[in-house]
């Protein structure tokens, strides 16, 4: 059997319907559901994956429906890709904005719930980006898609110990001593720091109650990199997509 026009219009309408739901869904879930793939593409793969497997595992879908609804979602991909490159206001509705977590080593606490991301995401996305220092970050950027940019501080950018004729020492690494309001004590015996100095360290830095601290980390320098939970975001430079 062919595909007559009522059929048509019943598939097209289900296109034209079912993605804007899904595409709501996925903004509400939150960019960590949708990979490293712009959020309307992450759709459209979804959306081709359901027809065609849908055609193979039901034998009695007709294969005209299933060319036909393939055909529309090509089509449909292809008209957003134009609107979004001559409307920025309709393209900015169809991805989640890039939202800066770090600042100056500093983790944005607010900016990580907004984007229901945790610390354990962003030291992950830190570490695959060699990363090890948060203190070495002048500016980290959760993009649209997912994916973590990280700008170091101009003096923490890599040089090889090749071009300064030394023999290099060891990895500049921070231990993280206290996450969400949580004092790991284990870290400051390997370190072999004195958790009575740490304290004494967090209250001479405003620091009343270790509740109050997101993130902190220590270097075998003894240097403390310190991220506050309620800490205000100030001077953040804009991103635009």
């Amino acid at each position: 059997m062919g595909l007559d026009m009522k059929e048509f219009l019943i598939l097209a309408g289900r296109m034209i319907t079912i993605l804007p739901l899904m595409l709501a869904a996925t903004l509400f879930m939150g960019r960590r559901s949708i990979g490293e793939l712009p959020v309307f593409d992450f759709l459209i793969l979804l959306a081709l994956g359901a027809v065609v497997g849908a055609d193979i595992a039901d034998p009695n879908i007709e294969h005209i429906h299933t060319a036909v609804a393939i055909i529309l979602i090509g089509l449909l991909q292809k008209l957003v890709a134009v609107v979004k490159l001559k409307s920025r206001k309709i393209g900015k509705l169809l991805t989640f904005e890039p939202v800066i977590v770090i600042k100056d080593g500093v983790i944005i606490h607010k900016h990580l719930e907004d984007i229901q991301y945790s610390i354990d995401n962003l030291m992950l996305m830190l570490r695959e980006k060699d990363v090890f220092n948060i203190d070495h970050v002048e500016l980290a950027i959760i993009e649209g898609n997912g994916k973590l940019t990280v700008m170091k501080k101009p003096s923490k950018e890599p040089v090889t110990a090749g071009d300064l004729h030394i023999q290099k020492a060891g990895a500049d690494i921070s231990y993280p001593v206290v996450v969400d309001g949580k004092l790991y004590e284990e870290v400051l015996d390997f370190l072999q720091a004195d958790p009575v100095w740490f304290v004494e360290k967090l209250q001479s830095a405003g620091v009343k109650n270790i509740e109050e601290v997101f993130f902190a980390a220590i270097d075998k320098e003894r240097k403390i990199t310190l991220s506050l939970k309620e800490k205000p975001s100030k001077d953040l430079p804009p991103v635009i997509h």
